[in-house]
C-alpha cells in the first residue's frame, strides 16, 4: 500500500511538473491560443489592480493560480479526493471574483465621501475662481481612498491634461453612478457658467438622498440576497454530503443517458433559478 501510494505521489509531481512546463511553453507563444487568452486574463487583472493603486501584478497572481491548480490536481490523483479536484474551481475563478469584489467596496467608501467632496469643493470655489486650485485644497481634508484618485488627477493637470480630462479619466477609473452625477454638475456648470458653489451645494443635496433611497433598497432586498446565496451553494453541499455519507449514491445517475439528461436538466433549473433570483433582486433607483 505504501509502494503505491509513493508511486501515486511520483505520478503527481510528474504531473504537476508537466502541467506547469506545458503552460510555460504554450504562454510564451505569441500566436498560441494560450497566449492570448493569458495576455488578456493578465491584462484585466492588471486594470483592476491599477484602478485599486494596488502593486501587485497580474502575472503573479496568475501563476500563483497556475501551481495551486496544479497541486490541486496532484492532491487528488494521490489521494482519490473529490474535494481536491472541486478546489480547481474556486482557485480558477477566485482571485478574479475577489478583486472585483474588493473594487466594489472601494466604490462604496469613495461613494459614501461625494457628498463631503462636493460640499469641501463648492466651499473651495468660494476663495478661487480656478478649479485646480480648489481641487487642490481640497485634496489634503479628504479622506481615502478618494484623496488618491484626486491627486491621480492633479498629477494629471500638472503634466498638461486639461480639468475636463483629468476628471472624467477618475470618473472611467471608479465608475459610480453618483460621482458621475457630480461630476457631470461640476462640469456642466463650468462650461455654461452660473453660480458654481450653489450648483455644486445643490448636487450634494441630490447626492445625499439617493444614498439615503439607496440604503433603504438595501436593507429591503438584504433578506432575498441570502436567500439566493443559500440557493447557489445549499445543492452542492447536498450533493457533496450524500456522496460523503453514502458512496456510490450517485451511480444509477452517471451510468445511464437518462441519468445524465436528468443531471442536464437539474443544472439548468439551478442555473435559471439563480439567473431569475438575481434579476428580481438587481433594484435600481
Amino acid at each position: 500500500m505504501s509502494e503505491l501510494l509513493v508511486l501515486k505521489a511520483g505520478a503527481s509531481l510528474l504531473l504537476g511538473f508537466a502541467l506547469l512546463s506545458g503552460v510555460f511553453l504554450t504562454a510564451r507563444d505569441p500566436g498560441s491560443l494560450p497566449y492570448r487568452y493569458w495576455s488578456l486574463y493578465e491584462a484585466y487583472l492588471n486594470r483592476k489592480l491599477r484602478q485599486m493603486f494596488m502593486p501587485t501584478h497580474g502575472r503573479v497572481i496568475i501563476w500563483c493560480q497556475v501551481a495551486s491548480i496544479a497541486v490541486s490536481l496532484c492532491i487528488g490523483l494521490v489521494l482519490a479526493s473529490g474535494a481536491a479536484y472541486g478546489a480547481v474551481i474556486p482557485i480558477a475563478f477566485g482571485p478574479a471574483l475577489y478583486i472585483e469584489q474588493l473594487r466594489r467596496l472601494r466604490v462604496r467608501a469613495i461613494e459614501s465621501k461625494i457628498d463631503g467632496f462636493v460640499l469641501t469643493l463648492a466651499n473651495a470655489l468660494k476663495a478661487t475662481p480656478s478649479i485646480g486650485n480648489a481641487l487642490a485644497y481640497t485634496q489634503p481634508l479628504l479622506a481615502a481612498p478618494l484623496d488618491a484618485e484626486v491627486a491621480l488627477a492633479l498629477k494629471e493637470m500638472r503634466l498638461g491634461n486639461t480639468v475636463d480630462q483629468a476628471l472624467l479619466s477618475m470618473a472611467g477609473r471608479i465608475r459610480s453612478t453618483q460621482l458621475d452625477a457630480a461630476l457631470s454638475g461640476l462640469l456642466i456648470g463650468r462650461q455654461v457658467g452660473g453660480d458654481l458653489p450653489k450648483i455644486l451645494e445643490k448636487t450634494a443635496e441630490t447626492l445625499r438622498e439617493m444614498a439615503r433611497l439607496q440604503g433603504v433598497v438595501r436593507s429591503k432586498t438584504a433578506e432575498g440576497k441570502a436567500q439566493l446565496a443559500v440557493l447557489a451553494i445549499f445543492p452542492a453541499v447536498i450533493l457533496l454530503m450524500f456522496d460523503t455519507v453514502s458512496k456510490g449514491y450517485f451511480d444509477p445517475l452517471t451510468q445511464s443517458v437518462i441519468g445524465w439528461a436528468i443531471i442536464a436538466l437539474s443544472v439548468g433549473l439551478w442555473i435559471a433559478s439563480l439567473l431569475t433570483a438575481r434579476k428580481v433582486l438587481a433594484v435600481d433607483i
